[in-house]
């Protein structure tokens, strides 16, 4: 028997299908019934399926939402609630997964650089964007893919030409704001760097108000020959949201991914990063945290498959529980037959702040290759009480002294960003979230 959630996306799904950007298109049309029916069949994954394990949807189960936002276009937004400092170039906006020129800056691009929202290429020219789209179905087992790849009908398309430096960071703002129903919104986002191209790109997922809406976000990103990315994700979802995200990553040789991610908001939030390193001498670095807390659920997951010769990885995450919140890690490294030469390592270390905050990691690591450096590992644990005795005898009040420690833990995943004011931004909005933060923000 079907959930309540799955029979309101089915029911609502004949009359958003139509509405949606491209409709009309056979290969599309038929792309997004097939993943529809596909998700209704299946429904949402439970207890049984080992990568939710952790991550229970029994609450989502009973809930309906409305599809999309007939108001998205109309709705009041701040500019100042997701300007970032020194971030000033090209800027696409996104209320409920609803593109917004108004709020948007894409005046002047530089050379070199494409970006426009889905929603206007696939009118104006969707059959280049057929590979990335029909990409959908090849996660058989994530009902929240199929149902993005169903109903998405807007996001990101950017694209850097072959050897083109983007010298000003490219930002991508997603908000959700109050509004009189539960709304379910889904984006795709599509970025091709070609070879010996370079772009920073900084995603800023964005709360201005209560609410308790789902948002689904499903993002390709492929990096050509030699080709480096600087992504930078800041989420601070309203603590009542619900999101949902899947980056899907492919680095060709020599190309070079660097990712940093600082996961503050939501109250039941999933981000999965799949990375192959399919070219030969491709390389990822990523550097995360996540700070759970009151009753928050943030979980994250890394799939990392090393598929060529000498690649390499280099994951550190750091996690932050307070009160009842809760965190999951799963950090998966595969190293593939002929992948010889690999260099892969992975550290996820964490803090509990409350006795009754919780976090479940699992480091993974297969190798199936010859001559490979590998480690990874995993700890929870709490404070040095060395360390507050010291801060303390300094003439530290406790709360200060435990903040101070707790955001030197933190930063250690932050300090290597090249953009000295967004770094600073980021360690001051980690500190307001850490218990007695304003005094050392």
């Amino acid at each position: 028997m079907a959930s309540p959630f799955v029979e309101a996306q089915a029911e609502r799904a004949p009359d958003v299908l139509a509405r949606l950007p491209g409709a009309g298109l056979p290969w599309l049309d038929a792309l997004r019934r097939e993943q529809l029916e596909a998700f209704v069949r299946e429904g949402l994954p439970g207890a049984r399926n080992e990568a939710w394990k952790y991550t229970a949807l029994r609450a989502l189960e009973r809930r309906a939402f409305l599809t999309g936002d007939a108001e998205a276009a109309a709705r009041a937004v701040d500019i100042s609630d997701f300007v970032l400092p020194g971030v000033d170039g090209p800027r696409l906006v996104f209320v409920h997964g609803v593109f917004r020129a108004d709020l948007s800056s894409l005046d002047a691009l530089p050379e070199g650089l494409r970006l426009h929202p889905l929603s206007q290429a696939l009118v104006e020219d969707a059959e280049p964007l057929r590979f990335f789209l029909s990409r959908g179905g090849e996660q058989a087992a994530d009902a929240f893919t199929r149902l993005n790849a169903a109903l998405a009908g807007d996001g990101m398309v950017l694209r850097v030409a072959q050897g083109a430096r983007i010298d000003a960071p490219v930002h991508l703002v997603q908000i959700g704001t109050p509004a009189d129903e539960d709304l379910a919104w889904h984006a795709r986002n599509i970025v091709e760097l070609g070879e010996d191209a370079s772009l920073t790109l900084i995603e800023h997922h964005v709360g201005t108000g209560p609410h308790k809406h789902l948002g689904t976000q499903v993002s390709d990103i492929v990096l050509h020959a030699r080709a480096k990315l600087a992504w930078i994700g800041l989420q601070e979802a309203a603590d009542g949201a619900l999101l949902m995200r899947r980056d899907r990553v492919r680095l060709d040789a020599n190309a070079h991914a660097r990712v940093h991610a600082m996961e503050l908001g939501g109250s039941l939030v999933r981000r999965e990063l799949d990375a192959e390193l399919r070219g030969e001498g491709a390389r990822l670095d990523t550097r995360g945290v996540f700070l759970p807390g009151g009753r928050q659920h943030l979980d994250t997951r890394l799939d990392i498959r090393h598929v060529a010769k000498h690649t390499a990885t280099d994951a550190l995450w750091r996690g932050v529980a307070d009160q009842r919140g809760r965190g999951v890690f799963h950090g998966a490294i595969t190293v593939a037959e002929g992948a010889d030469g690999a260099d892969a390592a992975l550290s996820n270390k964490n803090l509990l702040l409350s006795p009754h905050a919780e976090i479940d990691t699992q480091p993974v690591l297969e190798i199936y290759a010859d001559e490979v450096m590998a480690a990874h590992g995993a700890t929870v644990g709490q404070l040095d009480e060395r360390a507050l005795f010291y801060l303390r005898s300094r003439g530290l009040p406790a709360v200060a002294a435990r903040t101070l420690l707790t955001l030197a833990f933190c930063r250690a995943a932050l300090d290597d960003l090249d953009h000295e004011a967004l770094c600073e931004h980021l360690g001051e909005r980690l500190a307001e979230r850490l218990p007695g933060g304003e005094t050392a923000a």
